[in-house]
């Protein structure tokens, strides 16, 4: 057979492609999921009770906005660094914002640590932030990973720590503007101890998922 006659065979038989989405766009898209996730759970749980004090103070203001530029970001640089044609260097896009994040939280605790109140910590209001977590970072993880599963390839570790802190970001938002977290020790606790809870956990489980697709592809291929 002709190389030509090949080539136009093989392109006759190949199924279509689909493109994909341009990464901008696929993060614009998660924002908008993660917007409508935190927009639900403040009409059903109600803001905290001081926003409007809060909003008058900068250092919530600094750090509120802070957490919500790391998770638009990272969710940004993860989804440009996933494409072969990029650099992993996009993978710092959310450094800058996620050091003035971590800052606020280190100056909030600093400050208010004289006026830490040890009934602040009970354990209703505890499960309820946890269930709270559950019910933002679930949905946000599932969607960037559906986002992500082409990924399975090229830099999983990279790609799925950034996701996580996408995810974590947004999470911290959204705690911010629900509870009353400025207790020194329930500020760490819920702003840093669970970022870094979820971008272990994202990172452990969207390596195994991109394994599992990775090796599908390869059945599908041989098959």
């Amino acid at each position: 057979m002709e190389t030509t006659d090949l080539i136009r065979t093989l392109v006759n038989a190949a199924p279509p492609v689909r493109v994909i989405r341009p990464p901008v766009f696929r993060a614009g898209c998660w924002l908008v999921v993660a917007i409508a996730v935190v927009t639900l759970l403040a009409v059903e749980h109600g803001v905290r009770s001081d926003i409007a004090i809060q909003l008058r103070n900068p250092s919530f203001i600094v750090g509120t906005m802070a957490s919500l530029l790391t998770g638009a970001t990272a969710a940004l640089s993860c989804l440009l660094a996933s494409l072969p044609d990029r650099s992993r260097s996009w993978l710092l896009l959310p450094l800058p914002s996620l050091a003035v994040w971590v800052a606020t939280i280190g100056y909030g605790c600093l400050t208010n640590s004289v006026n830490y109140d040890a009934g602040s910590l009970r354990l209703g209001q505890a499960f309820q932030c946890f269930a709270t977590v559950l019910l933002i970072s679930v949905p946000l993880s599932g969607s960037i990973f559906v986002m992500l599963r082409h990924v399975a390839r090229l830099r999983p570790r990279l790609v799925t720590l950034t996701a996580g802190l996408a995810v974590a970001g947004m999470t911290a938002t959204a705690m911010s503007l629900l509870y009353r977290l400025d207790a020194t020790i329930m500020n760490l606790m819920w702003n840093l101890g669970t970022a870094v809870l979820i971008v272990i956990v994202e990172a452990i489980v969207g390596r195994r998922v991109f394994t599992r697709i990775a090796l599908s592809a390869e059945q599908a291929s041989k098959s």
